[in-house]
């Protein structure tokens, strides 16, 4: 099932001032940038210690990362949490009941393999279930 906590995701409205913000007032550690066409993001990745953290900037208007800017502003976005394997996460979540935002994964940052579960389930949390072949 879940095997620990991926990344926390934090929509930004401006990559560069987070990432100045986060490393060079904070002090973490910068690990790149990466566009993901297929959600309408640029990411960072920054580390404290062993945790991950995802800063999310939209690059369309189209972008749930924008619409979430849009509704709540800039903020945690999402929980992102490391599975053996996807697909076998949604069946199971699935026959539980849960509201899924994707029926099969799909390509994610750094060559993840990503799908959504939708916020009402968590009491308002987004998560995401990560299968990442680097861990």
């Amino acid at each position: 099932m879940i095997q620990e906590l991926h990344h926390i995701g934090i929509a930004v409205r401006s990559l560069d001032e987070a990432v100045r913000r986060y490393c060079q007032g904070l002090g973490l550690t910068f690990h790149g940038i990466e566009d993901v066409p297929s959600e309408k993001v640029r990411v960072a990745v920054v580390t404290a210690g062993r945790t991950r953290i995802e800063l999310l900037e939209p690059t369309a208007a189209d972008s749930p990362v924008a619409k979430f800017l849009e509704r709540r502003g800039p903020g945690v976005h999402h929980l992102a949490f490391q599975v053996a394997e996807t697909g076998a996460m949604i069946r199971v979540l699935a026959e539980r009941g849960a509201p899924l935002l994707d029926q099969a994964a799909r390509p994610g940052a750094h060559g993840t393999k990503v799908a959504f579960v939708h916020p009402r389930y968590l009491d308002g949390v987004l998560a995401e279930l990560v299968e990442d072949p680097h861990r």
